[in-house]
């Protein structure tokens, strides 16, 4: 753990002493992480995450990189003369959006973020959810979520049938960090764009994940009035959702990370990607950062 060389030498002490239960407690975990916001964008984010997760590689954790990549696609469509539409946190995705995300996530952003782990010295490798058939997914049907009856096409979106981990496991057994696109594919190998949360929340149940960490561009689930919830269970979030708290971008999130909290994921945490090492700072401190959700 890289600390700052202004700290005292006996705070920077304290501060690696009290990482050592964490390194212990979570030895051979796997954690997923949703890395997506600001932490993609700010070259000094990008490093501090790159370092963050060959860090719990090196102490012996598991990490996994699910990515998302919105504002790169926002900007490779702006090229092309299109505009990004959304339905309830969901990206539409006709055909020709499709081509550009494929492009984007798998080409683009997932090398960005290959070289960068590998820089910091660790060992990454990049998959697509046709890589070893670990995604399998079908068109999603949306239906609205106050009229269960109104139903919306958003082109090209894929609801996940089903993770086959084996190629994630083999990665990890052989010290390799996998980086994950969130691009799913069908029975005719047709090609589907999945919400990255979504991906990251389903992969962290079916590896029984220790930990599911969700960078975003907020402290963490903020009420009417602002302020952060530092702690959430399905009755209050079903309440948050009911009287529209949760919305937007959001609701694929919360929702994701609710059904993995309720499928034996240990923990799940959402927290500011904005603040330097928040990985390490969640995950080998007594500090609290950002929102746990818990299934009770």
């Amino acid at each position: 753990m890289t600390l700052p060389p202004t700290l005292p030498s006996e705070q920077q002490a304290t501060i690696l002493a009290q990482a050592l239960p964490y390194i212990r407690r979570f030895h051979g975990k796997t954690i997923v992480i949703k890395y997506g916001g600001n932490a993609m964008t700010d070259p000094k984010l990008q490093a501090d995450f790159a370092s963050d997760v060959v860090l719990l590689k090196l102490v012996g954790m598991n990490p996994v990189v699910v990515h998302g990549g919105g504002p790169q696609i926002e900007t490779a469509l702006n090229r092309l003369g299109k505009k990004g539409e959304f339905i309830q946190g969901m990206r539409v995705t006709d055909a020709e959006t499709m081509e550009v995300v494929e492009w984007v996530l798998a080409g683009e952003v997932q090398q960005d973020i290959v070289g960068l782990i590998n820089q910091a010295g660790g060992k990454a490798v990049g998959l697509t959810g046709r890589d070893g058939g670990l995604i399998h997914a079908r068109k999603l049907k949306m239906t609205d979520n106050k009229d269960p009856s109104k139903e919306y096409d958003v082109g090209q979106v894929g609801d996940i049938i089903g993770i086959d981990p084996s190629v994630v496991k083999a990665l990890q057994d052989d010290a390799f960090i996998p980086v994950i696109s969130p691009i799913g594919f069908g029975e005719n190998n047709e090609t589907y764009n999945i919400n990255a949360d979504v991906v990251a929340a389903k992969l962290a149940t079916v590896l029984s994940a220790e930990k599911l960490i969700l960078l975003t561009n907020t402290p963490g689930v903020l009420d009417k009035a602002g302020q952060l919830l530092t702690d959430l269970s399905a009755r209050q979030i079903d309440e948050l959702f009911a009287d529209g708290t949760i919305s937007g971008g959001m609701l694929p999130k919360i929702s994701g990370a609710l059904d993995a909290a309720k499928s034996g994921v240990n923990t799940v945490h959402i927290i500011d990607g904005r603040v330097p090492h928040a990985l390490l700072l969640e995950i080998l401190t007594d500090q609290a950062f950002g929102t746990m959700i818990r299934s009770f």
